[in-house]
């Protein structure tokens, strides 16, 4: 039942049961005080009624009619609240009963169980008298009726006011409750909507300290949430954007290096038909198509392992990071003899996971591709290196930098390395790229934690 009540009621029922637990206290310890507290008045007022008999029976003797005098005190003494006076018998004579004035008030009567728990026996004091000679005696008994009744009524009274104090601080203290906890119920509602997509929801900042920073967590969470949704919605987008670019580099690349290559080998398997044709053999015109065509190919093939490469770089897989890109470097040094590429791989790299592997040959591919097409530079270094990284453990440092023209101070990134910053960011990492007016560094952190859990 207790997992069941919401935290406001939780904070009521506690409430409820501490006042009740209280009153219940306060009542039990007056009702304890009652026996002690009527047995003390008992003898207190058969003491003081026995010094006041004491004293007015010593001047007995002297009333011209000492017996009717006699009378006269016992009736008046009954007036009493707490006790009543009864004359036994005197010389030989039955006991006088003098009946005790009932003083209690209507509706006062303490119930029965009440009056036995506290006083549950009477008190009679006998006092010995003399009149003129005459034995006797006068019979104090003790009648608490009435501080049992005053002690009920205070027990009573101290249960209503008890009870309805209980009352208005209980509501009140459930009404500065639930006031102080209504932000949770708009904090629930306003949960749920973020958590059905509905991003732009703010909750208002009210309440106790605590729940006013909550709150304003939660309209910073919807906000980021937001932000990180439309993020992702820009970077699907890009990445589309990106796949139609590469395809399109692609069907330039294949029109523009295959279809000449492809033109000119069928020329020349035109000319060598047409001289197999002729009555006399061309030996001449042989070796010569024949060598075009095997250097057409020879370009044809150098053509198709760049395309490749793009695609998917050979050998990584197979013969690992350090292997693929020494094969890449030497394409790009074959193909450009004029440039120097230095190249530095660290051996500690380690293993580093098959999309850390792609992310860093990638950003060294896209790196050179722009040296060889922009820069016109005559030296490049590279670098591969471990790079610890707080947020997702030990990672990779790649760095690419050239002799170059540099960058404009307006110039901005094109498709290729603006699609490896969104791949590298995706991963955790960063890519920078800096230019101080001669040559351009492009420099990655990519991590290895995240890389792994995203292979």
């Amino acid at each position: 039942m207790w997992q069941q009540l919401s935290l406001r009621g939780r904070v009521n029922l506690l409430l409820a049961v501490v006042l009740a637990l209280g009153l219940a206290i306060n009542v039990g310890r007056q009702v304890a005080d009652a026996g002690p507290r009527v047995r003390a008045e008992d003898q207190s007022v058969i003491h003081l009624a026995r010094e006041f008999i004491d004293t007015i029976v010593a001047g007995l003797n002297e009333a011209p009619d000492p017996e009717t005098r006699l009378n006269q005190i016992v009736h008046d003494l009954n007036r009493l609240r707490h006790v009543s006076i009864s004359r036994q018998g005197v010389a030989g004579e039955g006991p006088v009963e003098i009946d005790r004035a009932n003083n209690a008030e209507e509706g006062r009567s303490p119930p029965a169980w009440f009056v036995a728990l506290i006083h549950p026996e009477k008190t009679m004091v006998t006092v010995p008298i003399s009149i003129r000679g005459k034995p006797g005696a006068l019979l104090i008994t003790s009648h608490p009726d009435d501080e049992i009744a005053e002690i009920w009524d205070g027990i009573v009274t101290q249960l209503l006011i008890g009870s309805c104090v209980a009352l208005a601080l209980f509501l009140i203290t459930s009404f500065v409750v639930g006031r102080a906890l209504a932000p949770i119920s708009a904090l629930s509602q306003a949960i749920t909507k973020i958590e059905s997509g509905s991003y732009d929801t703010r909750v208002k900042v009210e309440g106790s300290p605590e729940l006013a920073a909550i709150c304003e967590k939660v309209n910073h969470l919807a906000a980021a949430l937001g932000a990180a949704v439309g993020d992702k919605q820009r970077l699907a987008e890009r990445v589309v954007s990106l796949q139609d670019v590469e395809r399109k580099e692609i069907a330039r690349e294949l029109h523009d290096e295959f279809g000449p290559y492809l033109f000119a080998l069928k020329a020349h398997a035109g000319a060598l038909t047409k001289i197999a044709d002729a009555s006399e053999p061309n030996l001449a015109g042989l070796r010569k198509h024949g060598r075009a065509i095997v250097e057409q190919i020879d370009a044809l093939q150098q053509s198709n392992r760049r395309v490749l490469e793009r695609l998917r770089p050979v050998g990584l897989a197979e013969l690992g990071l350090r292997q693929a890109l020494g094969a890449l470097l030497r394409l790009w040094g074959e193909t450009h003899p004029g440039v120097v590429v230095e190249a530095a791989i660290s051996p500690d790299l380690g293993e580093t996971g098959e999309t850390v592997d792609l992310t860093i040959y990638r950003t060294v591919q896209e790196a050179l591709t722009n040296v060889f097409r922009h820069a016109n530079a005559t030296h490049v270094n590279v670098s591969v290196e471990p790079a610890g990284l707080a947020a997702a453990g030990n990672g990779a440092r790649v760095r690419v930098s050239d002799d170059g023209c540099g960058l404009k101070a307006d110039h901005r990134l094109g498709l290729g390395l603006t699609g490896m910053r969104e791949r590298i960011l995706a991963l955790g990492g960063s890519l920078t790229v800096a230019s101080g007016g001669s040559g351009v560094t492009v420099e990655a952190l990519i991590p290895r934690q995240v890389s792994r859990q995203a292979a």
